[in-house]
């Protein structure tokens, strides 16, 4: 079994330009769904609802898609000056430290703060997601078809399992309490990108659209995800404008977290999906490892399917109490 998840592992690694676009198209047809049976609840036939929810995700993708393809190419460009600018901020610093009488490496504050490892980290975590917009054509044309798939794979999963009822009453509920989480999340999200970037604007800060969707993807990160959103922009504004302006950058951040994490998202999304801080800081590096900055924002729904299908068998079922956030009422006690 061991021998068998790391060939998986290693598999999905292997795969991920394939696989990160698929686990995109199945996130948007999730959160698409809720929109498309409202439409057909107001008297829309299938094929206007699906031809409607297709032009809104089409050109949502190609506005936001220019505006931040954009912002990445002009970053890019403009990373070498940033990273100069940074040494030498580096640097000041080391004369201060030096000057209060603080022992430094022989290497000086460069060896413990790498200005090139930052800009490439960056790099990295914004091509990511230039990646991403650019497979968007792959992902319209999948989550078409899951949409029109949709209704037939009922009847087929209960013609092909053994106990048909008892499963797709399992799978509802999964499918329930994971598009719940996700609408609501997105939804969440935007709000956070959307008054980070009229924020940044107001700053203005260069890139503030392109800060403003790192912000929206990445308040899918438990924990951790507004904390990443942040630092590239509160590093760009102290080079560009000065402590100051970083200063106000970094209270923004923190006001809109704290409003939409402490507030709105528990007003909206009452209990949590039950799994374990533990597991939720674990599954981010975990999935993040294999699938880049899209596995991150996508690592509780990731987990959240496994602890599922390791309910749905009594042989692992104790593995899914482990990443539970608590044990189950019914546990004997062993005393």
């Amino acid at each position: 079994m061991l021998a068998c998840l790391v060939v998986v592992i290693s598999g999905l690694k292997a795969a991920s330009a394939i696989v990160v676009p698929l686990l995109m198209a199945v996130f948007l047809a999730i959160i698409a769904t809720p929109p498309m049976q409202w439409l057909q609840r107001r008297g829309l036939p299938v094929w206007a609802a699906l031809a409607l929810i297709l032009m809104m995700l089409v050109g949502a993708i190609i506005v936001i898609g220019s505006l931040i393809g954009a912002s990445i190419d002009q970053l890019s460009a403009a990373l070498p000056r940033y990273e100069a600018q940074l040494r030498a901020l580096i640097d000041d610093a080391a004369r201060w430290a030096t000057t209060l009488g603080l022992a430094l490496p022989p290497g000086g504050m460069v060896d413990m703060i790498n200005p090139g490892a930052a800009a490439r980290f960056f790099g990295r975590l914004i091509s990511g997601f230039g990646s991403l917009l650019a497979n968007s054509l792959l992902i319209i044309f999948t989550v078409l078809f899951l949409l029109v798939e949709a209704a037939a794979i009922p009847a087929k999963l209960r013609a092909i399992l053994p106990d048909a009822d008892k499963s797709l009453d399992n799978l509802s509920e999964f499918l329930a309490s994971v598009k719940s989480y996700l609408v609501i999340k997105a939804a969440m999200s935007f709000v956070t990108g959307l008054t980070v970037t009229v924020w940044l604007l107001i700053l203005g800060v260069d890139f503030a659209v392109l800060w403003g969707g790192i912000a929206f993807f990445m308040n899918f990160v438990p924990y951790l995800g507004s904390i990443i959103a942040a630092v590239p922009a509160v590093i760009l504004s102290l080079l560009d404008a000065g402590p100051m302006t970083a200063l106000l950058v970094a209270s923004g951040y923190v006001a809109v977290n704290l409003v939409v994490g402490n507030w709105l998202e528990p007003r909206f999304m009452g209990r949590g999906l039950g799994l374990s801080t533990l597991v939720v800081f674990i599954s981010l590096v975990f999935w993040g490892w294999i699938f880049g900055p899209v596995g991150m924002f996508l690592s509780t729904p990731l987990t959240m399917l496994v602890k599922i299908a390791l309910e749905s068998d009594p042989r692992s079922r104790w593995l899914a109490v482990l990443l539970s956030a608590q044990a189950p009422a019914d546990t004997p006690d062993p005393s």
